[in-house]
């Protein structure tokens, strides 16, 4: 809009507010024009990779470009300034509830390709609304057969939009689609890989809470091969039965289901998959480091024990134009799922990531994202 003022210096003095300029009559006649070409996105350069997010909170929502720059340069934190624009915000939640497309959020450029995050105007607790899952799922639907028609080779799915009960960790719409030309990636595989690579190398015991879950089966499989007894907390036998029966025969007693927190008491690798109260975690003994993929994070209460975050990798050093942090990480480094697209795209791989995470793909995934110059964070 100001830009028009920059060739006709007698319009459109206002930054990108139109009703000063409509009151005195200096609105440029161009204006609405550009306006439409812009927005169709027709001239503009199409996206090689999209990240697809999800808002988390009312309070995330404030922490990107568009509404505070110099806030989303630095990692999300809680600050004083967002009390009296919560109810506003909240506002703008129902809006975008009632009616809002998904929208551009972030970019950067890697290797002269245009990556960027778009993001979902949901919020996270709607994902657990039972009358939203087809709602959410239509957004989603509509965010990939747009990177389709614009030509994105790899759209990777965020947190919660790849929930398995959502939408199957993305089999829902490649089994819908199956002539998409885009990859659709969950980014899980990396995840597995940035979690494990972070237990300690001479570990010979761990307990995984969230073990049935997608990432908790293939880390319990990945570990059990390497002969690293997993206590696998979950209620259901079905269930670790199942994922048992997956390993090799001489692996399977490596896998023992344990169905209370208090039978971890002298095991201090904990990797978190589920939410876990402040009363769980006083089960573990001191010296415990909790591993986590669950979001959001578990509360950081035990003084005696070590907190990791949620898995995460920096980017290459080449990364051009990062403005903003992802959520509570530094500036250049994004979530593993973010990274698990990143490095499908680099690779050129052409097949979908969607569904159950192949462990047999976990070292393959880890060193293709060393190769591309992605360190762990």
């Amino acid at each position: 809009y100001h830009s028009l003022h920059h060739t006709d210096m007698g319009t459109n003095f206002c930054l990108f507010m139109p009703l000063f300029d409509a009151i005195g009559k200096t609105i440029n006649s161009q204006s609405w024009d550009i306006q439409k070409e812009i927005s169709s996105g027709k001239n503009g350069r199409a996206p090689d990779f999209v990240f697809l997010a999800h808002v988390v909170d009312v309070l995330q929502a404030m922490h990107v470009p568009f509404v505070f720059r110099s806030f989303s340069s630095l990692p999300f934190t809680f600050m004083p300034f967002l009390i009296p624009m919560w109810p506003s915000t909240f506002v703008v939640m129902l809006l975008m509830w009632a009616k809002s497309k998904t929208f551009l959020a972030t970019f950067y450029i890697l290797r002269n390709k245009l990556h960027q995050t778009w993001s979902v105007p949901r919020f996270g607790f709607q994902y657990f609304l039972p009358f939203a899952k087809d709602d959410i799922n239509n957004q989603i639907e509509e965010a990939i057969l747009r990177a389709d028609r614009l030509g994105v080779r790899v759209i990777s799915l965020a947190a919660l939009n790849k929930n398995e009960a959502l939408n199957g960790g993305g089999t829902l719409f490649v089994k819908k689609h199956p002539n998409l030309k885009v990859r659709v990636v969950h980014g899980n595989t990396l995840t597995a890989a940035v979690i494990l690579h972070e237990l300690p190398k001479d570990a010979e015991e761990v307990f995984l809470a969230g073990a049935t879950s997608k990432l908790g089966r293939a880390i319990a499989l990945y570990l059990a091969r390497r002969r690293v007894r997993v206590l696998m907390l979950t209620q259901s036998v079905e269930r670790f039965k199942r994922i048992q029966a997956e390993a090799p025969v001489d692996c399977q007693k490596f896998l023992v289901q344990v169905t209370k927190y208090q039978e971890a008491n002298l095991c201090k690798t904990w990797i978190v998959g589920k939410w876990t109260t402040p009363r769980e975690q006083y089960w573990a003994p001191p010296g415990t480091h909790f591993h986590q993929f669950v979001v959001p994070p578990i509360l950081s209460i035990r003084r005696d024990c070590s907190y990791g975050k949620l898995a995460a990798m920096k980017l290459p050093d080449d990364v051009e134009g990062l403005g903003s942090c992802e959520y509570e990480l530094q500036r250049g480094e994004v979530h593993a799922c973010h990274a698990g697209g990143v490095v499908h795209f680099l690779e050129g791989w052409s097949h979908h990531e969607v569904g159950a995470i192949d462990v047999d793909r976990i070292d393959v995934v880890w060193n293709a994202a060393l190769k591309h110059g992605l360190k762990p964070s």
